[in-house]
């Protein structure tokens, strides 16, 4: 199931349009996806540069041409491998901290206005520029076998495990790849907070408040007078400069209900609403 499907799935479940998500989910994989709802899908920029947090199989001894256990094998397969893990610890170590990655083809990035995986399909390879990645974190949680493992990693948004798992092979000399991927957090979204679709069924299910989503965002409360002048949006001086010039600042109520995601504007001293929740 690819994430436009769960987007597909989730808008008759709760009858209504405005579904969205902030990052595709391989459609083999499992765990978090963050769905947006209604005017919270307004939201979806702040969201979409979240850390994200794996739990990935690797399967030693080829590589495929998607990078993971749906694809066909690349190459001569090898039978015979076995890594210590010792070495895959080391191996998991030198991938830590900012690199750059190459997009696989078979991935949803766009480029000429197409997913990379229709040209895929196609037999097409295009040209891709490699992107800015962190891992911030990664670990070898067990050794499944003598050519298979199970990592953690936490990286930045756009980090693609497949292409992660092909770099261990490389690294370790047998190729590799993925035969198990599950998204385990997003941001400040993990899988406590999640629902099946099954789930989402109920009448008793309540979804996160759309605040949730900008709690990060730093808060200037409005007074009572200026609440319904924001909702119009009208800017509201600022007596000391509380932010630095252009963030994104959460204008509130005394309650702390969200009214809009405003921005300041230190040469007005004023914070101008640029997205209207209410």
């Amino acid at each position: 199931m690819t994430s436009h499907d769960v987007v597909a799935r989730v808008r008759r479940i709760l009858k209504t349009k405005r579904v969205g998500h902030t990052g595709t989910l391989d459609p083999f994989a499992t765990g978090v996806l963050v769905l947006l709802v209604g005017t919270a899908t307004r939201l979806a920029q702040f969201l979409d540069k979240d850390a994200k947090e794996y739990v990935a199989t690797v399967k030693l001894g080829f590589e495929t041409d998607t990078g993971d256990v749906t694809g066909k094998p690349k190459g001569k397969i090898r039978t015979d491998v076995t890594v210590p893990s010792e070495e895959v610890d080391a191996a998991l170590r030198s991938l830590r901290g900012e690199s750059m990655q190459l997009p696989p083809m078979y991935s949803a990035k766009k480029i000429e206005g197409r997913k990379l995986y229709e040209f895929a399909r196609q037999g097409v390879e295009i040209e891709r520029q490699p992107v800015p990645i962190t891992i911030h974190e990664i670990a070898l949680l067990e050794m499944t076998g003598r050519d298979s493992f199970v990592l953690r990693v936490c990286c930045s948004a756009g980090t693609y495990i497949r292409v992660l798992a092909e770099d261990i092979g490389k690294t370790l000399g047998t190729g590799a790849h993925l035969t198990e991927l599950r998204r385990t957090a997003a941001g400040q979204f993990d899988l406590r907070f999640s629902y099946t679709l099954e789930s989402l069924k109920k009448e008793s299910v309540a979804l996160i408040p759309a605040e949730n989503a900008v709690a990060h965002l730093p808060e200037f409360q409005l007074r009572p007078d200026r609440i319904e002048k924001t909702k119009n949006g009208l800017s509201t001086r600022v007596s000391q400069a509380r932010f630095q010039d252009g963030d994104f600042v959460r204008m509130t109520e005394v309650s702390g209900n969200v009214i809009a995601i405003g921005v300041f504007d230190e040469a007005e001293m004023s914070v101008q609403p640029k997205i209207v929740l209410v």
